[in-house]
């Protein structure tokens, strides 16, 4: 038997009463009180956005100093919404939706004017909830009805006519919280949350035609499912009155899937969207427990305090 030497026992020691891992804390960066926000995007370097429900105001940050301020501060007549946010870094554009205005909202990245301000559908019968891009075209998902909004792009920025794409199959489903969070994928399809339904679907945008992702591993909670970030072949999926965000892998074709893990934190408080930051997940709370916001509702009490949680999974 070999004697271990005193060196050799001390490191040993050292090793096993380390952490099992060097997970970090997940940590918050404080927004304005009653910003009420709902949508995140993150941009060029470690800038992020974040958009209000109540004016459309857009609040810009830094992710790694939490420092930022109201960016883009619309006046009330404006009467601007924001909602599902994306930034398209090659053109320098903040595309928002705007909800039950019926618009979507472009604004400059570098400065914060408005781009463009673009008309999806009629005020109050329209919710544009949230925002795909692809090389020509960006794409909104209306919640209450079965319908994603497609707005065509020319080669020099150009903004064409919305043109109504018509979902049908499983995705089409209505009668509540519907269509929610999309995002492109590199197969052509757009992939939807359906929030009522608790599926991902993938939308053909040609023809509308929907099919439901099969999954596997603990299922999607239905009437939670909201903001959809598609990194490849992995889903981010935030489960917002569940407190939680699915991690699905996706087949090559992505055609199934499944959920590898659930997401909690104890500074979860209803979050709503997901924006990928290099290996972290910046998600904001809504905190819709506290009550929504119009036109649903009176929104939050006033005074209500609103961050982005930071979550390295």
């Amino acid at each position: 038997m070999r004697l271990i030497t005193p060196l050799i026992s001390a490191l040993l020691v050292s090793v096993l009463v380390a952490p099992a891992s060097a997970h970090p804390r997940d940590s918050s960066i404080p927004l304005p009180d009653d910003f009420q926000p709902e949508g995140i995007a993150v941009g060029e370097g470690n800038t992020f956005y974040v958009g209000s429900l109540i004016d459309g105001d857009i609040y810009r940050g830094d992710l790694r100093s939490g420092d930022g301020a109201v960016w883009v501060d619309n006046d009330a007549d404006d009467e601007r919404v924001a909602l599902g946010m994306r930034v398209v870094r090659h053109r320098d554009w903040l595309v928002v939706a705007g909800g039950p205005t019926g618009h979507a909202y472009v604004y400059d990245t570098d400065d914060g004017t408005t781009v463009a301000d673009l008309v999806l559908g009629p005020a109050g019968s329209t919710f544009a909830n949230d925002v795909a891009v692809t090389h020509d075209a960006l794409y909104f998902t209306d919640t209450f009805a079965p319908t994603i909004y497609k707005v065509p792009l020319g080669p020099h920025g150009t903004f064409g006519a919305t043109e109504r794409i018509a979902v049908e199959g499983p995705a089409a489903a209505t009668g509540g919280f519907g269509l929610n969070g999309i995002d492109s994928t590199h197969r052509g399809w757009l992939i939807v949350s359906h929030t009522d339904l608790g599926i991902l679907a993938l939308v053909d945008p040609t023809s509308g035609e929907s099919r439901q992702i099969p999954l596997t591993g603990p299922a999607l909670v239905a009437g939670t499912l909201d903001g959809v970030q598609l990194e490849g072949r992995t889903a981010w999926v935030v489960q917002n009155f569940a407190n939680s965000v699915a991690r699905v892998k996706l087949s090559p074709d992505l055609t199934t899937g499944r959920v590898v893990q659930l997401i909690t934190s104890e500074l979860f408080r209803v979050p709503t969207t997901v924006a990928l930051h290099g290996c972290t997940l910046a998600l904001v709370n809504g905190r819709f427990d506290l009550g929504f916001p119009p036109p649903f509702g009176p929104g939050a009490p006033p005074g209500t305090d609103f961050d982005v949680v930071l979550v390295r999974p």
